[in-house]
């Protein structure tokens, strides 16, 4: 049978206010466990919230950035359950008046074609505490520092089709959250977390199947390898003659596995009831059109915009405008260099693949835009060659200064010196007597391919110092007058 996979996502952004959403304790992350957790974020007699503006504000500012409804009016309610880093015994969020509406963002298929992707809605609501499974040897310890964080819950309808479309879906939001500033979407850290509702039904049928929950996904690429693993899971069992359970699951990227971790709740589980402690929140159009008039330019227009102004491929201009960060870094770099292609270029490539394996972001960057840019600039004025290029950057990593420090301390300089590069040519010549007889004897429309073997030696002769321009014209002129 022909399975078609339907997958919905619900996306927890923490919000990036100074304090939190129903007190004034801070958010910053990385404080000693309990620390940061005040008299109402430990649900202590007597504590009553105050609603923190600003969470309202950001996530009006979303609302708006994916063409959602804003709610005039919306409530807190209080979603009852017991679990240890919950000291109230229950989260106060939004039900059935959220402070976002239906809206959507389209996301690009694996076949080049645009899918739109509607949300269903968006609501504020607190964070919980964490618990610490690893270092208590059998026990569980509990750190409430999270708990209060504002976060704002991001429900799509389920209108994805495969995991790499959710994993578009997913990098969207994450653009649209870091381009606004709202949160700084470090999966990492738990910034942004994503729970993935998938299920199969046979291709053709409009009835849905049962779906499963798999639970807190921190990355992108753990959201593809998730939710594939689970609809083979389904498509096994149910092929097997069984059927899938509504619940939620885990995912251990280690074993690369989902596993069952408790049955899926319903919504009169939680015994929903309007928060007595928060009054409701009344907007009105001025509100949203003064948050509207200062939103920044979204990642769509700028990648629009990066086609357009710096005549970049469309899958570049994708990249760069992806997050805020590394788009402001490019235009830095292309303004400084005069080079939009080549400054995209080293952005996408050495800048990526040194990012990539350290694990770091564009924020964290050794090689600042400033640093890139002279690099850039000492390649285009032919003081280095691309190759050697390679290897300064290297060093700006891993030791700092600027390119021209580099490449006067460590004698980089490009030969561009005629007699120098004809002399490593006829050098190269005279030890390659075979290699010249070949070439000698080859047809004209085979010699350029030849070519590349001479040209290989003089620059390794010259320590990848010599012009390549300048020794393709003088080498292929020398070995002409040869045939």
């Amino acid at each position: 049978m022909e399975w078609e996979v339907v997958i919905g996502l619900e996306i927890h952004a923490q919000l990036a206010t100074n304090t939190k959403i129903f007190s004034g304790a801070s958010t910053a992350f990385g404080a000693e466990p309990n620390t940061q957790a005040c008299a109402v974020d430990l649900a202590l007699p007597g504590t009553l919230p105050v609603f923190n503006e600003n969470a309202l504000r950001m996530a009006v500012m979303f609302g708006l950035a994916v063409n959602s409804e804003i709610g005039k009016r919306s409530v807190f309610d209080r979603k009852n359950y017991f679990y240890p880093d919950l000291p109230k015994g229950y989260q106060t969020t939004q039900l059935a008046e959220p402070i976002v509406g239906p809206g959507y963002v389209d996301i690009e298929t694996d076949d080049g074609d645009t899918r739109r992707v509607r949300i269903h809605h968006a609501h504020l609501e607190e964070d919980a505490g964490k618990s610490l499974h690893e270092d208590f040897h059998g026990m569980s310890g509990i750190d409430l520092n999270r708990a209060g964080t504002p976060l704002v819950e991001i429900v799509s309808e389920p209108d994805m089709r495969s995991s790499k479309e959710a994993a578009a879906y997913a990098r969207k939001i994450h653009a649209i959250i870091t381009t606004l500033g709202i949160c700084d979407g470090n999966m990492a850290e738990g910034s942004m977390r994503c729970d993935c509702n998938v299920s199969i039904r046979p291709k053709g049928q409009a009835t849905l199947g049962t779906r499963t929950e798999l639970k807190n996904i921190n990355s992108f690429r753990f959201i593809e390898r998730a939710i594939n693993t689970e609809v083979a899971r389904q498509i096994d069992l149910i092929e097997d003659g069984g059927r899938v359970i509504q619940e939620t699951r885990l995912y251990d990227p280690d074993k690369n596995e989902t596993r069952s971790m408790r049955s899926k709740e319903e919504a009169n589980d939680y015994r929903y009831f309007p928060c007595p402690d928060l009054l409701p929140v009344i907007i009105d159009d001025a509100y949203i059109d003064a948050i509207r008039a200062e939103l920044p330019e979204l990642p769509d227009a700028r990648r629009a915009r990066f086609i357009e102004q710096y005549g970049l491929s469309d899958y570049d201009a994708g990249v760069l405008s992806s997050d805020r960060a590394q788009a402001d870094y490019f235009e830095t770099v292309a303004e400084l260099t005069k080079n939009a292609k080549l400054s995209a270029n080293w952005i996408t490539g050495e800048l990526a693949r040194l990012l990539n394996q350290a694990d770091m972001t564009v924020k964290q960057s050794p090689v600042s835009a400033d640093q890139l840019a002279g690099l850039i600039n000492r390649i285009q004025d032919n003081t280095i060659t691309g190759k050697i290029a390679k290897n300064v950057f290297e060093l700006l990593w891993n030791e700092g200064g600027s390119a021209d420090e580099i490449i006067a301390a460590k004698g980089l300089k490009q030969v561009n010196d005629t007699g120098a590069i004809e002399a490593a040519i006829d050098q190269v010549i005279a030890q390659c007597t075979t290699q010249v007889e070949q070439y000698i004897a080859a047809e004209p429309d085979k010699r350029g391919k030849m070519l590349g073997f001479f040209m290989g030696q003089v620059m390794k002769l010259t320590q990848g110092k010599a012009n390549p321009g300048q020794v393709q014209g003088v080498l292929k002129q020398k070995l002409d007058q040869r045939c």
